[in-house]
């Protein structure tokens, strides 16, 4: 080896050891600014997650934090829980409280005072014809009161006393018409209690079975099963699909949340439960009986503990979030 190689080679490997001497330094200097070695940093507790005495994983969120979020917090307590039998439905005006308006007289139809959607009173005044019969007008009013839900006619236009030219409806009381399949007819019972749930996000509705058509469809293989609700504010319109659920049986439960506050963590069934100060705690719990709306609790939860009842999801992911920070 020439002697010009020899010394370029301990030019470099002193140049190396000069860098890693460097990064030890830094590393030393960064170890000391954050109150330790390096190696002990690491080792430094989590301060987005925590755990308490038994192992239980807790998060730190304000009120403020999960009001923001939209998570909700609840009591556990007692609840009663249902079995029951989910069917699909059709939302129909109460053909009881409806009424087809046919001109008395053929003619030629001279006003027209109402339209759809209109409310009448009773004795109110529809439309005008002009008899073909008489050629004087007549008024053409509303045997109800209640809603316009149809009109087949048009100004100018010839009306026939054999096709109804209004429709009214009082729209106060709805007919819920449910398919119900014939394997499960035989539990489908008048006066039976339906949870009937319209998807607009304001819960479901109770009524009562209070008809069953004695005979089926042969097309669907299904018969008809009738709920009549009140309908006071508007909120179930006719045409409308609905999905119900007929309570077949009840039992009470000591301590329950709502099914929504159930979580998956670690492979443990958990529920959120809020304690002292800003901290919520992934409590493991053992559940029990169960319905589309409550989860029995049978150990891990008290009643009269506060629990994330809806958009638990998010404090999961929180809590996701600060294990990812720490690892």
């Amino acid at each position: 080896m020439r002697p010009s190689t020899v010394i370029l080679i301990v030019i470099l490997a002193a140049a190396a050891g000069a860098g890693a001497s460097r990064l030890l330094v830094e590393a030393e200097l960064h170890a000391e600014a954050t109150g330790g070695h390096a190696d002990h940093a690491e080792k430094a507790p989590k301060d987005h997650v925590e755990q308490d005495e038994h192992g239980a994983d807790r998060i730190r969120i304000s009120d403020v934090k999960l009001a923001a979020a939209g998570v909700a917090l609840a009591e556990a307590g007692p609840a009663t829980l249902s079995d029951t039998l989910a069917f699909n439905g059709v939302l129909r005006a109460n053909q009881e409280a409806l009424v087809q308006v046919t001109p008395r007289f053929p003619g030629i139809v001279r006003a027209i005072k109402k339209r759809i959607g209109d409310t009448v009173a009773k004795d109110e005044l529809l439309a005008a014809i002009e008899s073909n019969q008489s050629l004087t007008s007549y008024d053409l009013k509303a045997p109800i009161g209640g809603t316009i839900i149809d009109r087949q006619i048009s100004l100018g236009e010839y009306a026939s006393e054999q096709k109804p030219a209004f429709v009214v409806a009082d729209l106060s009381t709805i007919w819920v018409d449910l398919s119900i399949y014939r394997q499960d007819l035989r539990r489908v019972r008048l006066d039976d209690e339906v949870l009937i749930d319209p998807d607009d996000g304001r819960g479901a509705i109770r009524g009562h079975v209070s008809y069953i058509a004695p005979v089926g469809a042969s097309e669907t293989q299904t018969a008809l099963a009738r709920v009549v609700l009140a309908n006071p504010d508007g909120r179930l319109r006719p045409g409308l699909f609905v999905t119900a659920r007929l309570v077949l049986a009840k039992r009470s439960v000591a301590v329950a949340v709502r099914a929504s506050a159930i979580q998956t963590l670690e492979n443990k069934t958990v529920v959120f439960v809020r304690e002292e100060g800003d901290k919520i705690e992934a409590r493991p719990v053992v559940t029990g009986e169960s319905d589309p709306t409550y989860v029995e609790i049978r150990d891990g939860l008290a009643a009269g503990e506060h629990y994330v009842a809806e958009n638990s999801f998010l404090v999961k992911a929180e809590m996701g979030k600060g294990e990812a920070e720490h690892d």
